[in-house]
């Protein structure tokens, strides 16, 4: 069975995607959240580095030093020329952004470049350094980097640069937003599942309940509603139609019983009265019609009853029940044979059982002269199979075979072909216990039919 990640309950389906969707939007919202904070990120150091190049400058003395950041000063120089090398990296994007802030502020503006570099690679803050030697050995030196923003104000004038240490970017958000993900999915999705169990245990409830009606046809009293005011009307109209459907069944039983009441009592004086017809072969022709109409009319009663049987579930040694059977048959004569069996203990109903089997086997000696039965079983159902050497049934016609009055083309005749019930009444009487009939052609080698195979496969509990 191929191992599906999506949930069969409606609860579990529910909380599976509201969890998603709340994953999705976390996930949408952090990066808004992040890009934000760039963009934020980026507009101070724009700002700083304009601040710092606009800065008035000694024309006669050395470059002067700024504030203080991390573990060097910033410092601002004027140069006559400002070379791009091969470790900088340029940002075209900081350079619109710095050329606008500047022009904003009503400075003119002939070029404007912007690059980082590793801190090392400075030597003007190596020089920063140096100053303070217990920093040389910092293990964040080599991972710094310094961003240089060069600013010219005419096209052959000098350059004047400013250098900013690049803020590395807070460690805590991830976390802060992970643990905020957590809260929302206790809070959110933990306030559903409570709610959505208020809703799907009168909705387990009522399957339960529906489950049960369709094998036993047992009602036990209404349901009690419960849960939301939709969910309590599903209920109401349940019971409401539980009762009406038991009631139908009831009169059913009712008419069944009268019917078999009227038919056999005639069928049994026709029996009386047919010992007076004087030719043996007459006498003996209106009998054996007298017994087919009476087993007909035990069929159909039969198939109408096997789903409100009376007798109970027992607890059945099923290799003993198999091996009755075919006893049955051998002291009628017939050629039917016990294969494999084992001794398997399950909860069904016998007489029920011990007819389904009953009918297998003289379904198997009516087309197939002969018959096998065995009892299996693996890890999850026991299966009863009946096996005949006769001309099994063509492909297409395999499942019409399990409606009622259907025989087999090769006896249309009810002198040989019964009335057409012995499958379907198996058939109920399989899925009366959960299980399934099924039949199956079996081939020789030349690719011809070499007979049916019939199994009754009941569910292990």
């Amino acid at each position: 069975m191929r191992l599906s990640l999506w949930p069969r309950s409606l609860l579990g389906q529910m909380l599976l995607s509201v969890a998603v969707a709340l994953l999705v939007a976390q996930g949408i919202s952090g990066f808004l959240l992040w890009r934000s904070q760039e963009q934020r990120r980026e507009e101070l150091l724009m700002n700083a580095a304009a601040f710092r190049l606009v800065a008035p400058l000694d024309d006669d003395g050395p470059p002067r030093r700024g504030l203080r950041r991390g573990f060097y000063r910033i410092e601002l120089e004027r140069t006559p020329d400002f070379e791009i090398t091969a470790s900088d990296e340029r940002h075209r994007s900081r350079e619109e952004r710095l050329r606008a802030i500047l022009t904003r502020e009503g400075f003119a503006v002939s070029d404007v470049r912007v690059v980082t570099h590793p801190i090392r690679e400075d030597p003007h803050a190596l020089n920063s350094l140096r100053e303070r030697p217990r920093f040389r050995s910092s293990p964040e030196l080599p991972t710094r980097e310094l961003l240089l923003a060069a600013w010219q104000a005419e096209p052959d004038g000098d350059w004047m640069v400013a250098r900013l240490p690049v803020r590395e970017r807070e460690p805590r958000a991830p976390s802060g937003f992970v643990l905020q993900t957590i809260v929302l999915y206790i809070v959110l999705v933990g306030g559903l599942a409570l709610l959505l169990r208020r809703i799907t245990r009168p909705l387990a409830a009522l399957t339960a309940r529906m489950e049960r009606f369709a094998l036993s046809r047992e009602t036990n009293g209404p349901l009690e509603p419960a849960g939301p005011d939709d969910t309590r009307r599903l209920i109401e109209a349940h019971n409401a139609m539980e009762a009406r459907v038991g009631a139908l069944l009831d009169e059913k039983d009712v008419m069944l019983g009268a019917i078999g009441h009227d038919l056999k009592t005639p069928l049994a004086a026709l029996r009386v009265r047919i010992e007076s017809v004087e030719d043996e072969t007459e006498r003996e022709r209106m009998a054996a019609t007298i017994e087919d109409i009476a087993r007909t009319l035990d069929d159909i009663l039969s198939l109408a009853r096997v789903g409100r049987p009376s007798d109970s579930p027992e607890n059945t040694e099923l290799a003993a029940l198999t091996a009755s059977v075919v006893e049955e048959f051998e002291d009628l004569q017939e050629n039917v044979e016990l294969g494999e069996t084992r001794r398997i203990a399950l909860t069904v109903r016998t007489t029920w059982l011990r007819r389904a089997l009953r009918n297998l086997v003289a379904n198997a000696l009516r087309y197939g002269g002969n018959a096998r039965v065995s009892l299996l079983q693996d890890k999850q159902q026991v299966t009863i199979r009946v096996e005949d050497d006769g001309p099994g049934i063509p492909e297409g016609e395999i499942e019409a075979m399990l409606e009622p009055f259907r025989r087999g083309e090769a006896s249309r005749s009810r002198e040989t072909g019964g009335a057409g019930l012995g499958l379907t009444l198996a058939r109920a009487i399989a899925k009366q216990h959960g299980g399934s009939l099924h039949l199956e052609n079996r081939y020789a080698a030349d690719g011809s039919v070499a007979g049916l195979t019939a199994e009754i496969r009941l569910p292990i509990d």
